[in-house]
């Protein structure tokens, strides 16, 4: 009998967090360029690489697009099993697993020509109108100012939307990191010289996979991901991904 125990708990040791060719259910939101994107080359430079990961180690992926917060809550229910991507917050740690960092960001103020903020000087942005996307994680130092009154947030589903209402004069300013900034602003169908970007930045951050604490198989999916993550940066094909996609945005 104890022999028939030590087997079955060697097997349960030996199998593999998932089957090889099994599918991973994903979600993720639109309007992150160059991120993410339905309109965009393979769905955006991160959609590319969580799923050249996923095919690191054999696993195959169904993507579908819902608007950030939803697609958020959906995966908290294990509707999906992960989403991306997203940074780090102590309350959304008590919910999710997060990966290893998929990329690194540092986020610029951008705001009207000739109306000139820097992150060092924050102070400057009291009783200002800040425009950030639903569902998107603002930096600390910018939210404390809209918990204490001192800023005001408008929220679209979008990045391109607050680039056309600086314009519009509707809002004063919004948070991206530079690549992020630029693919709105061309979206947006707006030209660079009509923005400013700080030269100051805040403090980076980094992107996750997501995985709801309640699936059932969270830390296996997570260890999955982080596996092929790994070995899409040794064997050099991460850079690659991105050199190729960015190429593809600027033409020969």
């Amino acid at each position: 009998m104890r022999g028939v125990v030590l087997c079955l708990l060697l097997a349960c040791l030996c199998r593999p967090a998932l089957a090889s060719a099994e599918t991973m259910r994903l979600v993720t939101g639109d309007d992150y360029a160059p991120f993410t994107g339905q309109q965009l080359s393979g769905g955006g430079l991160l959609t590319q690489v969580v799923q050249a990961a996923l095919a690191q180690v054999e696993v195959k992926t169904e993507l579908e697009w819902h608007p950030w917060n939803r697609g958020m809550q959906m995966t908290l229910k294990a509707e999906y099993d992960a989403t991306f991507p997203y940074v780090y917050t102590v309350e959304r740690g008590q919910d999710y697993l997060y990966s290893e960092p998929i990329t690194v960001i540092e986020q610029h103020l951008f705001s009207r020509a000739g109306e000139v903020y820097e992150v060092s000087n924050l102070a400057a942005l009291t009783g200002k109108r800040l425009c950030y996307p639903l569902g998107w994680q603002l930096p600390p130092a910018i939210d404390q100012m809209i918990e204490q009154g001192l800023l005001t947030r408008h929220s679209p589903i979008g990045l391109p939307q607050c680039a056309r209402l600086l314009l519009l004069n509707r809002d004063d300013v919004f948070v991206a990191d530079s690549m992020i900034g630029a693919g709105a602003l061309s979206q947006a169908g707006a030209a660079p010289s009509q923005f400013h970007r700080s030269k100051s930045t805040f403090p980076a951050t980094s992107l996750h996979l997501l995985v709801s604490r309640q699936h059932p198989r969270a830390e296996q999916l997570i260890a999955v991901f982080n596996r092929g993550l790994a070995s899409l940066r040794t064997s050099n094909q991460y850079e690659q991904l991105v050199i190729n996609y960015l190429n593809a945005q600027t033409g020969p």
